[in-house]
C-alpha cells in the first residue's frame, strides 16, 4: 500500500514538474498599440478579452498595452473607447499573419516569439469630429453632430501638427476665407469673408480682450500654447455676444487638466531668428486643478527684397504668462480663477520703441442647483496700455488705456428631452484714455445686456435654437434687438442647417470722439451722432459624413446697414466716422475631408465672396473674392513612435478696391487690383514614446515673392525654415504598460 502511495506521489510530482514548463509555455503575452486615424496613439483605451468578463486592460499615455492570456486558444480582443468605433482582432488570425511573424523576427527576445504576440488597433471617430463637444455656437454644450449653427473646430492634434507659429497662421492653413495682412505702420489687419476686424469677435474662453489698433486686437495676445481647440463660427452671433459678432466670433478654449500632472516644453527656431520658447505645467489634485502657461517669441527686423509701402519689418519681443486655478467645493459648486500678463516691444524706430502690455483677470463660479438646472456668475477684467519708450533716457510714456470691466450670469435649465433655456446677461465699463482724443483725452460708457435662447428638440431629427438679445450702450444712446433663429434636420448620414441672426454693432468710443492730427496733413474726427452697425445674415448648408468622409457646403447672405467707416468730408476738410451705404456680402463656403485607415488624410475648402455697395459707392474693402485651402497629410504609428508629414497650401485671387491717391488731396481716389498669390508649406514631425516631438517646417516652399510689397500682400521674403521641439515631459515619467 505505501509503495503504491510512493509510486503514485511519484507519478504526479513528475508529472506537474513537466506540466509546469509546459504551462508556463502555453501562457501568452499580447502587447501592442492604439491609435486613431491621425496615427496618434490613444490612453485611456480598455482592451478587453471577448466572453471573459474581468480580463482586460488599459493603454497608456503612449497608447500601448499589455495583457495575459491563459493559454495559445483563440482568443478575440476588443478595443473600444468613448466616442470611437471599437475594433476587434482574432489572436490566432495574427499569430498566423506574416506582419506578426516578420515583427517577431525583428523585434521579439529570442525564445519568446511563440507565446508573445502583437495586435495593433485603429480606432476611427464615429465620425469626422462629431463627437467633439462644443460651446461657441450655443453657449451650451452640444456635440458638433448636433449644433445646428456651422462650426469649425481646429482640435489639439491640428494644432500641433500645423506647427503654427502664430493663431493666425493656423487660422489662414486651416480656413479658407480669412486673411491677416497690414494696414497703416504695420498693424495687424484680419478680413474675413467681407467683415474687417472690427465685425469679428475674438475670445479667449469666451471672453472678450481689451484694447484695439485700426480696429483690431493685439492677435500677439493670442497664443496656442495651452489651447486645446479653436472654434470658429462664421455669421452673424450677436445674439448671444453683442457688439462686434457681426460677422463672425473665433474662440480660443484652454485644454482641461484630466491627469494628476502634465508638463510641456516647447522651442521653435526659424529664419530670420524667429524664436519661440514655452512651456505649460498642469497639477490636478484632488479637488484642485492648476495650469501655468509662459511664452516667449521674438523675431528680427526683416528687408524686404523689393519696394513696397513698407521696406522692413520691425523687430519685435513679446512674453505672455498665463494662470487659471479651478477648486470644485463639494459636488455642486465649481470656482475658476485666472490671472495673465502681456508685454511686447516693438522696434519701430532707432531712438523710440513702441510697447504694449496687458494685465487681465476674472473669476466665476458655477453651480450645479439639480440635474436639469445649473447657473455660473462671474467677473472679468482686462486692461490694455500702450506706451512709447525713448532709449536714451529710458523714458516710458504711456499714451492709451484701454480698460474694460465685465460681470455676467447665466442660467440653464433643461425641461426632459424637450429642450434646454438658458438666460443671462452682462454689465460692462468701458474706459477708454488715447491721445487720439482732444480736448479730454478720454471717455468711458456703460453698456448693460439681456439674452434668452431656447434649444428645442421638436423632434429626433429635427433640432430648433432661437435667441433674443438687448444691448444697450449708454455713451452712444444706442440700443438693440438681435434674434436669431437655426433650425437643423438630420438623417443618418446628413445633416441639413438652416438659419437667420441679426447683427449688432454700436459705434465704438473712438469712433465717436476722435479728434487726431494726421502728422499735420489732415484730421480724423469723430462723430457721436453715428448711429449702430445691423445686419441680416442668411445661411443655408447641408453636410455629409460617413465613415472617414465629410462634405460641407454653406450658402451665405448678409445685408448690412449703417456701415460705421471713415469717409472724406469737404465741411470738415478731413476724414470723419461716418455711416456709409448699405453693403450686400454674399457667397459660398465649401469644405470636403477625408482620412483613411492607412494613414492618408486630406483636405480642402473654398470659398466664394461677393460684395455689392450701393450705385457710386466706394469699394472700400479688399476682401479677396476667391480663397481656397488644401492639406494632405500621410501618418505612420509604430513602437518607435510617431511620423507625420503634411503639405498645406493656401490660394488667394486677385482683389480689386477703391483707394485715396494722395494725403494731401483725399477727394481723388483710383482702383487698385492686389495680385493674386498662394504659399505652401511642408512640415515633417517624428515624435518618440516618452513624449518628445521634433518638427521641420518649410514655409514658402514654391518661393513666392511679391514683385511690390502692399499693406495686403503676404510679408514673405521667400522660402523659410523652422525646427520646433516639444517636449511632454510627464510622458517621459510615466510607467509604460510594457515594461510592467
Amino acid at each position: 500500500m505505501h509503495k503504491t502511495i510512493l509510486i503514485a506521489t511519484t507519478l504526479l510530482a513528475t508529472a506537474f514538474a513537466l506540466l509546469a514548463p509546459l504551462s508556463a509555455t502555453a501562457q501568452r503575452v499580447v502587447i501592442g498599440l492604439v491609435h486613431d486615424t491621425h496615427g496618434e496613439p490613444l490612453p485611456g483605451v480598455t482592451v478587453r478579452v471577448a466572453g471573459m468578463p474581468g480580463l482586460g486592460t488599459a493603454t497608456d499615455l503612449d497608447g500601448r498595452y499589455m495583457l495575459k492570456l491563459p493559454d495559445t486558444s483563440n482568443y478575440i480582443l476588443c478595443a473600444s473607447m468613448v466616442g470611437m468605433k471599437s475594433d476587434s482582432a482574432s489572436t490566432r488570425a495574427a499569430a498566423d499573419s506574416a506582419a506578426q511573424r516578420r515583427f517577431a523576427r525583428h523585434h521579439l527576445p529570442k525564445g519568446k516569439s511563440a507565446n508573445m504576440l502583437v495586435i495593433n488597433f485603429t480606432l476611427r471617430e464615429q465620425a469626422v469630429g462629431v463627437q467633439t463637444v462644443v460651446v461657441t455656437a450655443t453657449r451650451t454644450p452640444k456635440t458638433l453632430l448636433d449644433v445646428p449653427v456651422v462650426t469649425r473646430v481646429i482640435d489639439a492634434k491640428e494644432i500641433r501638427s500645423a506647427d503654427a507659429a502664430t493663431v493666425q497662421d493656423l487660422l489662414e492653413a486651416e480656413m479658407p476665407g480669412i486673411e491677416f495682412n497690414y494696414s497703416m505702420n504695420q498693424q495687424v489687419n484680419v478680413s474675413l469673408q467681407g467683415f474687417g476686424g472690427n465685425s469679428v469677435l475674438f475670445l479667449v474662453d469666451g471672453e472678450r480682450l481689451a484694447g484695439e489698433t485700426l480696429d483690431n486686437i493685439d492677435y500677439s495676445r493670442l497664443t496656442l500654447g495651452d489651447v486645446g481647440r479653436v472654434e470658429v463660427v462664421k455669421g452673424a452671433a450677436s445674439s448671444l455676444y453683442g457688439s462686434n459678432a457681426v460677422g463672425g466670433v473665433v474662440n480660443l478654449i484652454s485644454r482641461e487638466q484630466t491627469e494628476p500632472w502634465t508638463l510641456s516644453v516647447n522651442g521653435r527656431i526659424g529664419s530670420h531668428n524667429d524664436q519661440r520658447l514655452g512651456g505649460t505645467l498642469s497639477l490636478k489634485r484632488g479637488r484642485v486643478s492648476s495650469s501655468t502657461s509662459l511664452q516667449r517669441n521674438h523675431t528680427d527686423a526683416i528687408a524686404m527684397p523689393a519696394p513696397g509701402d513698407f521696406g522692413n519689418l520691425y523687430a519685435t519681443t513679446s512674453l505672455n504668462a498665463k494662470q487659471r486655478v479651478g477648486v470644485e467645493v463639494g459636488d455642486k459648486l465649481r470656482l475658476t480663477a485666472r490671472a495673465s500678463y502681456f508685454f511686447r516691444e516693438r522696434e519701430s524706430a532707432v531712438e523710440q520703441h513702441d510697447r504694449y502690455r496687458d494685465f487681465g483677470g476674472g473669476v466665476k463660479g458655477e453651480y450645479t442647483i439639480n440635474e436639469a438646472t445649473d447657473a455660473s456668475l462671474s467677473y472679468s477684467f482686462d486692461q490694455y496700455d500702450k506706451s512709447d519708450y525713448t532709449l536714451a533716457g529710458g523714458l516710458d510714456v504711456r499714451d492709451y488705456s484701454n480698460v474694460q470691466h465685465t460681470t455676467r450670469a447665466i442660467a440653464n435649465h433643461t425641461f426632459g428631452s424637450t429642450g434646454t433655456l438658458t438666460v443671462g446677461g452682462d454689465f460692462m465699463r468701458d474706459y477708454l484714455m488715447s491721445y487720439q482724443f482732444s480736448p479730454e483725452d478720454h471717455h468711458r460708457q456703460y453698456t448693460a445686456d439681456a439674452f434668452a435662447q431656447w434649444d428645442w428638440a421638436i423632434t429626433t431629427r429635427l433640432n430648433a435654437v432661437c435667441a433674443l438679445r438687448y444691448d444697450y450702450y449708454s455713451e452712444a444712446a444706442a440700443d438693440h434687438l438681435s434674434p436669431k433663429l437655426n433650425l437643423m434636420y438630420r438623417l443618418d448620414q446628413v445633416a441639413l442647417r438652416a438659419g437667420y441672426a441679426s447683427g449688432f454693432r454700436a459705434p465704438t468710443l473712438k469712433e465717436m470722439y476722435m479728434n487726431f492730427d494726421m502728422a499735420n496733413i489732415f484730421m480724423i474726427y469723430g462723430n457721436a451722432a453715428l448711429r449702430p452697425e445691423t445686419s441680416d445674415n442668411l445661411q443655408l448648408s447641408a453636410e455629409w459624413t460617413h465613415n472617414g468622409y465629410n462634405l460641407a457646403g454653406t450658402a451665405y447672405y448678409n445685408h448690412v446697414k449703417n456701415r460705421i467707416t471713415t469717409l472724406w468730408s469737404q465741411a470738415l476738410n478731413g476724414m470723419v466716422y461716418t455711416n456709409m451705404e448699405p453693403m450686400e456680402i454674399g457667397g459660398v463656403d465649401i469644405n470636403a475631408s477625408a482620412r483613411w485607415d492607412n494613414g492618408l488624410g486630406a483636405r480642402v475648402g473654398y470659398v466664394y465672396t461677393h460684395e455689392r455697395v450701393a450705385d457710386g459707392g466706394l469699394l472700400t474693402s479688399a476682401t479677396r473674392p476667391h480663397t481656397a485651402t488644401a492639406r494632405i497629410d500621410y501618418s505612420r504609428h509604430s513602437f518607435h513612435g510617431t511620423f507625420n508629414v503634411a503639405l498645406t497650401g493656401r490660394v488667394m485671387s486677385a482683389v480689386t478696391c477703391d483707394e485715396y491717391t494722395s494725403l494731401t488731396d483725399l477727394t481723388s481716389t483710383e482702383r487698385r487690383t492686389y495680385p493674386a498669390y498662394s504659399l505652401w508649406k511642408l512640415t515633417v514631425s517624428q515624435s518618440y514614446p516618452k513624449g518628445i516631438t521634433l518638427a521641420l517646417t518649410l514655409d514658402n516652399i514654391l518661393n513666392y515673392r511679391p514683385a511690390y510689397y502692399y499693406n495686403n500682400s503676404p510679408a514673405t521674403t521667400g522660402r523659410t525654415i523652422a525646427v520646433s521641439l516639444t517636449w511632454d515631459v510627464d510622458r517621459s515619467f510615466a510607467k509604460s504598460a510594457l515594461t510592467e
